[in-house]
C-alpha cells in the first residue's frame, strides 16, 4: 500500500485489534500528540495512503461511512468572505479591549505602587501573555475538538471543560509564581536591594491576577466555542480573538487594583497577601487531580509545561522595555497593549487554523502532501500555500484596524485627535512588520511542531503571543525612538 511505509515506523508500537470494525481492522499507534495512542481502522486511511488524524480523544474511531463522507480537508472549505466576516467581528470587538487596556495602563502608571515597586511594569506584559497563552490555548485545544465532531455529546462537553479549565488553574498558579520570581530578580538588580513584603505583594497579586482573570474568562470562552459550534460558525475564527476581546483589560485592571491594595495593606500587616497565597498553594494539589483523572488533560500535564513557561521569560523581556521606556516616552503605554494584543490575536487565528487543519489532514510526525516547514516568507503571507489565503486577511485587518484603534486611543486618551502623519505611518509599518514576521513563524512552528509529534494547540501559541509581546514593545520602542530623534515624537503638539 503506498504511503504504508511513512506511517508506521519501527519505533511506534502497532496493534492488532478485535473485534473488527465493518470488517476492517483496528490499529493502535503511539504518539506524543497529546496522547499515549491513537486508534485508526482501515477506513480512516484516504487515496493517498495517509491516516487521517482522530485528534483528541485518542479512541475515537472514523467508520467507513463517515470516512467516504468526509473529504479530505474533513470538512467543506470555507468561503473567504464567510471567512473574513467571522474573523472581522471578533477582531475589532478585541481592539476595543486592547484600547481599554491602554488606557488603563496610562491612568495607574503614577499609583503609588507601580512608581514604588517597578517590578509590577514587568508584571503587565507577562501576565497579559500568560492570560492570552493559557486562554487561547484552551480556546484552541476546544475548536479542535469541536471541528473534529467530540462536542456532541454533553458528557464528553463537560469532561472535557472540567478538565481544561482546572489545567488552566494549574498553569496560571505555578506560571505567576515563575513569573514573579523573575520581576523580583528584576527589581533587585534595578532598585540594588531586596525588600520582602514588595517581594510577598508581587507574588500574591500575581497569583490572584492570574487565576481569577483566566477562571473567569475561561468560561465565557467555552460559552463561545460550543456556541459557535451550535450555529455552524468556526471557532478557530472567532474563539482566539473573543478570548482577548476583554482579556487584557480585565487582566491589567485586576492587577493594578490587587497591587495597589496590597502595597498599602503591607504598610500596615502582612496577613492578607500570606493568607492568599497559603489559599492558592493549597487548591493546587486540588486541581492537579482533578487534571490527572481527566483523559482529556492528563497528557498535557506533564508535557505542557516548556511552552508556557519559556513564553513568560520571553514576554517578560518585553516588560522590561516597557518598563525602561514607559519613562521616556509619553503615550508609549497606552499603544503598546494595542500592538501586542493585536498582533497576538490574528497570529492565534492563523496558529488555531493551521492546527485544526493538520489534525483533520495529517497523521502525528507526517505532513500533507507538497507541505514543507520552511516556505519562502511571501508564500506563506499572499500565494503559495493554503494558508495564505487567511494570511492576506489578517494582514488587510492589521492595517485596517490598527488605523482605527490608533486614532481612537488617541481621541480618547487626549482628549482630540493629535496623530500626525510622521507617528501614523511609523505606527502603521511597526504594527504591519510583527504580524508579518508572526504570521511566518506561525506556519514554520506549527508544521515543525507537527512533524516532531507536538500537538501545535498546546506548544506553538504561547511562544507565538511571547514573541508578539516582545517584538511589538521592541518595534514600538523603535518607532518611538526614531521619531523623537526628529522631534515628531507623539503628543509633542499637544498644548
Amino acid at each position: 500500500m503506498v504511503g504504508a511505509p511513512d506511517v508506521v515506523k519501527p519505533s511506534e508500537k502497532v496493534e492488532d485489534q478485535s473485534p473488527h470494525v465493518s470488517g476492517s481492522p483496528i490499529f493502535t499507534i503511539s504518539d506524543d500528540i497529546g496522547c499515549s495512542g491513537s486508534t485508526y481502522n482501515m477506513a480512516s486511511i484516504n487515496s493517498s495512503g495517509d491516516l487521517k488524524s482522530p485528534g483528541d480523544p485518542p479512541d475515537k474511531k472514523i467508520t467507513e461511512a463517515d470516512a467516504e463522507k468526509q473529504p479530505l480537508s474533513g470538512k467543506k472549505e470555507e468561503r473567504w468572505w464567510n471567512t473574513l466576516m467571522q474573523v472581522a467581528v471578533p477582531f475589532f470587538i478585541a481592539g476595543c479591549g486592547t484600547i481599554g487596556a491602554g488606557l488603563v495602563l496610562g491612568t495607574v502608571k503614577d499609583w503609588d505602587v507601580f512608581i514604588n515597586v517597578s517590578a509590577i511594569f514587568v508584571l503587565v506584559p507577562s501576565l497579559s501573555g500568560l492570560k492570552g497563552n493559557l486562554d487561547m490555548c484552551l480556546a484552541s485545544r476546544l475548536s479542535t475538538q469541536a471541528n473534529l465532531g467530540n462536542m456532541d455529546s454533553t458528557k464528553e462537553v463537560i469532561s472535557m471543560v472540567v478538565g481544561n479549565i482546572s489545567l488552566v488553574q494549574v498553569q496560571a498558579i505555578v506560571a505567576a509564581t515563575v513569573v514573579s520570581m523573575f520581576a523580583i530578580v528584576i527589581n533587585t538588580i534595578a532598585d540594588g536591594t531586596v525588600n520582602g513584603n514588595y517581594i510577598l505583594l508581587i507574588i500574591a497579586s500575581a497569583v490572584f491576577t492570574a487565576t481569577t482573570t483566566c477562571f473567569v474568562l475561561d468560561f465565557v470562552m467555552v460559552l463561545v466555542i460550543y456556541a459557535s459550534h451550535k450555529f455552524k460558525v468556526n471557532p478557530d475564527n472567532v474563539a482566539t480573538p473573543l478570548a482577548a476581546s476583554i482579556g487584557d483589560i480585565v487582566s491589567n485592571s485586576v492587577l493594578a487594583v490587587t497591587a495597589q491594595y496590597m502595597y498599602e495593606q503591607i504598610q500596615v500587616s502582612l496577613w492578607q497577601p500570606i493568607v492568599l497565597m497559603c489559599v492558592y498553594y493549597c487548591m493546587l494539589p486540588m486541581w492537579i487531580f482533578v487534571v490527572w483523572r481527566n483523559r482529556y488533560t492528563k497528557k498535557v500535564l506533564t508535557t505542557g509545561w516548556t511552552p508556557v513557561i519559556s513564553a513568560l521569560f520571553i514576554s517578560g523581556i518585553g516588560g522590561i522595555v516597557l518598563d525602561q521606556a514607559v519613562d521616556q516616552y509619553p503615550g508609549y503605554e497606552v499603544f503598546q497593549p494595542i500592538v501586542n494584543g493585536i498582533g497576538g490575536n490574528l497570529v492565534c487565528v492563523q496558529s488555531s487554523r493551521l492546527a485544526t487543519h493538520l489534525h483533520q489532514t495529517a497523521i502525528p510526525g507526517v505532513l500533507p502532501e507538497n507541505t514543507r516547514i520552511v516556505e519562502w516568507p511571501w508564500k506563506t503571507w499572499f500565494f503559495g500555500t493554503p494558508a495564505a489565503k487567511v494570511a492576506r486577511m489578517l494582514l488587510i485587518l492589521a492595517v485596517f484596524g490598527q488605523s482605527i484603534f490608533m486614532v481612537v486611543a488617541d481621541f480618547v486618551y487626549q482628549g482630540l485627535v493629535t496623530i500626525q502623519v510622521a507617528f501614523g505611518v511609523t505606527y502603521l509599518l511597526c504594527s504591519l512588520l510583527q504580524v508579518m514576521v508572526l504570521l511566518y513563524l506561525a506556519y514554520v512552528f506549527i508544521h515543525l511542531m507537527w512533524k516532531k509529534k507536538k500537538d501545535p494547540d498546546n506548544a506553538a501559541i504561547p511562544y507565538l503571543t511571547a514573541l508578539g509581546d516582545l517584538l511589538g514593545s521592541v518595534f514600538l520602542g523603535l518607532a518611538f525612538f526614531i521619531l523623537s530623534m526628529f522631534g515628531m515624537q507623539y503628543g509633542n503638539n499637544v498644548q
